[in-house]
């Protein structure tokens, strides 16, 4: 009996000590808990994190939050931000870096009401009223509108812009002719709401060449001044990595751990699991580098996009320092 009580002792002096040596984490999602971060849930509900010596607090995002923000006060380690905000933020004095890219593609569009007439944006934007998400998700917007000569001040020779909610409202009770969606969800909720894809023109803006890269993570240049944090990042690039793997694998069960991890209860089982079809679409699962390696050239695609911006560009010059393999580096083998 005393050896079985001892090799109890062991046991629990061992997982006491585990849980003790875990490195605690803080990552700020851009928005609430859905499909588009499915990779951190399942690398925290599967144990990956803790695999890897990592206690990962993931922090949901909303309307009111901007992960920019949060991480400059010091309430988070990691963000989950668009890298328009990101370079616009450190533009502004906030040095923020990429550390890893999970989507390779973007899922932003315009979706509109085919009865407008409007086919081509070339020439059917003029003097119309789009539906425009503000707090940092503007950018790519107004950069397309500069591309096609369009102003955003309204009149007959450019574009209404109505600040649009997260919802799509301004489409289904027609203030707008056009309004922002992603691939992964407005759309589909306009479609929920009883349109038919016949009755809609999207415009993608991946089609379009002003694609801009969208869900990156991102910390501070200070953190990454610390070899201990660049570490300790690296564990948390691998397991979160192994995360998007296993959800993309395993789509509707990692729509399951996503609606379990969702303490509103505003998710359904259907959006989320027709979401995590949608998001696994714009991941590069099947680069030579693996999933969250940021391509330089798309980084670089991505600037030249924001630069022109005619006379009210995003960013006024070409950032340095603004991107890093060093975390990517220092996964574990």
């Amino acid at each position: 009996m005393r050896a079985v009580w001892l090799a109890g002792v062991a046991t629990l002096a061992l997982v006491t000590g585990t849980a003790e040596a875990a490195d605690k984490m803080t990552l700020q999602l851009k928005w609430v808990t859905q499909a588009q971060f499915a990779g951190y849930y399942v690398a925290k509900d599967k144990g990956i994190y803790s695999k890897y010596g990592l206690d990962v607090t993931i922090k949901p995002g909303g309307p009111d939050i901007a992960p920019p923000q949060v991480i400059a006060g010091g309430g988070a380690d990691v963000i989950v931000e668009w890298m328009p905000a990101a370079l616009a933020a450190r533009e502004k004095g906030l040095p923020l870096v990429n550390i890893a890219q999970v989507f390779k593609k973007s899922g932003m569009m315009l979706t509109c009401r085919k009865e407008t007439g409007i086919k081509d944006p070339k020439t059917d934007f003029k003097g119309r009223t789009l539906g425009v998400w503000f707090a940092g998700n503007e950018y790519p917007f107004l950069s397309w509108m500069s591309q096609l000569g369009l102003s955003t001040k309204g009149g007959p020779d450019g574009v209404t812009v109505l600040k649009q909610g997260f919802n799509v409202d301004p489409l289904l009770q027609k203030q707008a002719d056009c309004i922002s969606t992603m691939t992964y969800n407005e759309y589909w909720q306009v479609i929920d709401a009883g349109y038919k894809p016949e009755d809609l023109v999207v415009f993608k803006y991946e089609d379009q060449g002003v694609a801009t890269l969208e869900d990156g993570l991102y910390t501070l240049e200070r953190t990454l001044a610390d070899p201990k944090a660049v570490e300790r990042l690296g564990r948390f690039l691998k397991a979160s990595m192994e995360g998007w793997a296993w959800a993309i694998q395993n789509q509707d069960q990692a729509a399951m751990i996503v609606l379990d991890n969702d303490t509103t209860g505003a998710q359904t089982e259907k959006h989320q699991k027709r979401m995590m079809g949608e998001i696994a679409k714009l991941i590069d699962k099947g680069g030579s580098k693996g999933i969250g390696y940021l391509d330089p050239e798309d980084y670089e695609r991505t600037v030249k996009v924001l630069l022109a911006g005619g006379s009210d560009p995003v960013i006024s010059k070409p950032p340095t320092g603004a991107w890093t393999h060093a975390v990517w580096n220092a996964q574990p083998k």
